[in-house]
């Protein structure tokens, strides 16, 4: 069966161009320069998360204060097709 690439949101493509190495969620905002926690948690971070883009350094720990983000080897494959398809586009 063909591999579903899932729907990237512009807006978890940003986060995952600004993400480098393991960083906090506070670390990924101030790279982004949002100040809405909700926002970026609902628009960004949850949904990288559910599609795998993004993890938990920290899985069993969401909330520990030592939680970091990561972006995943699925993630870096999403990041790589946008790219071609942004240069495909020109």
């Amino acid at each position: 069966s063909p591999e579903v690439t899932p729907e990237v949101t512009p807006e978890v493509t940003k986060m995952l161009l600004a993400m480098t190495g393991d960083m906090t969620r506070g670390e990924i905002m101030r790279k982004l320069g949002l100040k809405d926690e909700k926002h970026f948690r609902e628009n960004y971070q949850q949904v990288a998360v559910k599609l795998g883009l993004i993890e938990m350094t920290i899985p069993d720990k969401p909330r520990s204060s030592k939680q970091r983000y990561r972006i995943t080897a699925f993630g870096k494959d999403a990041l790589r097709k946008a790219d071609q398809d942004r240069k495909a586009d020109r």
